[in-house]
């Protein structure tokens, strides 16, 4: 990977990438121009090379990409072929759709604890785990590997529940509060903000509305 530091909006772009290369491995197509890769995606050929050229580039003029050579080292830029082992912070509606999700480990992300404080979800089995006491984090987490928390419990609670997390010496946050959350340690945080995401389309479908 170049040494260069890489915008935001290129990392953001390379799951794409990744997500429609696989789409053509198991279309069976061994290879792909940016022009055609350009057609699928919405993206124009040209961003598509200069995304690529960042990481050094991988295509061949008059060739263009081997699907799966560029859909594997895509997935080690993003590293795909590492294990990030995650813990999920909140058994609701939320987080029992992330303990559910089935591709995590397939993106090499491993859940290997639930937790929660309610006492009627204590105990009971998510997928393959059992909720756990949130008084039992730092007790896991002082024996378990755990790279990222992901983090589905109330804004109000939100800042306490990331600090704690942090000064166990957890890197990663993924946070599904309302919270756009920031906190004082060497910790990434992605904040997802599904609502804003689906206001988006409301306001695509109101301008559209409007101007029919």
């Amino acid at each position: 990977m170049a040494s260069k530091k890489i915008s935001m909006a290129v990392i953001k772009r390379l799951p794409r990438y990744h997500r429609y290369l696989n789409y053509l491995l198991e279309l069976g197509i061994k290879r792909v121009s940016s022009k055609e890769l350009s057609s699928r995606m919405g993206i124009t050929a040209s961003q598509i090379r200069q995304d690529l050229n960042c990481f050094g580039g991988f295509g061949q003029q008059g060739y263009g990409y081997n699907v799966e050579s560029l859909y594997n080292e895509i997935g080690n830029i993003l590293g795909i072929n590492k294990t990030f082992y995650c813990i999920i912070i909140g058994a609701g509606n939320m987080g029992q759709a992330l303990s559910n999700y089935e591709n995590f480990m397939k993106r090499g992300f491993k859940v290997i604890g639930i937790f929660d404080v309610n006492p009627e979800v204590i105990g009971k089995k998510l997928k393959n785990l059992e909720v756990m006491s949130l008084d039992l984090l730092e007790e896991f987490i002082l024996h378990n590997p755990v790279d990222i928390a992901m983090l589905c419990v109330p804004y109000k609670e939100t800042a306490t529940v990331a600090d704690r997390v942090a000064r166990l010496g957890v890197k990663g946050l993924w946070n599904f509060s309302p919270m756009d959350l920031k906190i004082p340690y060497d910790v990434i945080v992605e904040n997802v903000h599904l609502s804003d995401s689906l206001m988006v389309l409301g306001y695509k479908l109101n301008d559209k509305f409007e101007r029919e």
